[in-house]
């Protein structure tokens, strides 16, 4: 496969499961809405239903008053998925 120089291939284009979680992650750090995270996040609100449920259950993230927030635990994760992935690239 040929690749120009200002392209990149398809596959580095689209974001891992690991990146959108660090971006809900990040994002959610001081408390947001979902609709927030949807935005923020670049994601649909079916998707953000799938990571939501996810984190919650792990102990990452809370769900206060209408807010997510991440957790103690979430911001742990988060900085060492950060590490990880910096490595990687």
């Amino acid at each position: 496969m040929k690749i120009n120089k200002n392209e990149q291939p398809k596959s580095e284009n689209k974001r891992g499961r690991l990146d959108i979680i660090i971006d809900i992650l990040e994002f959610a750090k001081k408390g947001t809405s979902k609709t927030a995270i949807v935005s923020g996040a670049n994601l649909n609100f079916q998707l953000t239903e799938k990571y939501l449920a996810l984190l919650l259950k792990n102990g990452f993230m809370d769900n206060r008053q209408e807010k997510y927030v991440t957790t103690d635990k979430g911001k742990m994760f988060l900085e060492k998925a950060k590490e990880i992935t910096l490595q990687l690239k």
